[in-house]
């Protein structure tokens, strides 16, 4: 294993940063010494997160091992799979045209909206009162 080429990269959307080590190996997938199913219970999350592999035909190639930082469940799935991409991307620079397609190597900029002065939060306003 000490031998074996590593390919990294790193994910991010909203809060979340997931860096991102592909091995060759079996298809196993290690989330904060976790695995799949433990760290994401949803299986919408699952999906998710195994996508860029599905797609390049990759799926049981390659052992993921990462480690995500920051956000919610569904910001960290989608930081992995940003991350999973990119990785994907070193080893072979054809699938490019593949995860570009379904819009996988480009990070989504939309981030939360700052709270303003005299709201509760972004937009919400207090009740208004006439008298």
């Amino acid at each position: 294993m000490a031998d074996s080429v590593c390919y990294y990269a790193t994910g991010r959307r909203k809060g979340a940063k997931a860096k991102v080590r592909l091995v060759p190996g079996d298809g196993k997938m290690l989330i904060n010494d976790r695995e799949l199913k433990s760290y994401f219970p949803l299986k919408s999350h699952m999906l998710i997160t195994r996508e860029p592999l599905r797609l390049t035909g990759t799926d049981g190639a390659y052992d993921v091992i990462a480690s995500i930082k920051g956000g919610g469940y569904s910001a960290q799935a989608d930081a992995l799979k940003h991350g999973i991409a990119r990785a994907l991307l070193d080893i072979n620079g054809e699938y490019r045209a593949i995860l570009k397609k379904e819009g996988m190597l480009t990070r989504d900029p939309r981030e939360k909206e700052r709270k303003k002065y005299g709201l509760k939060k972004a937009r919400k306003r207090p009740q208004f009162s006439k008298r």
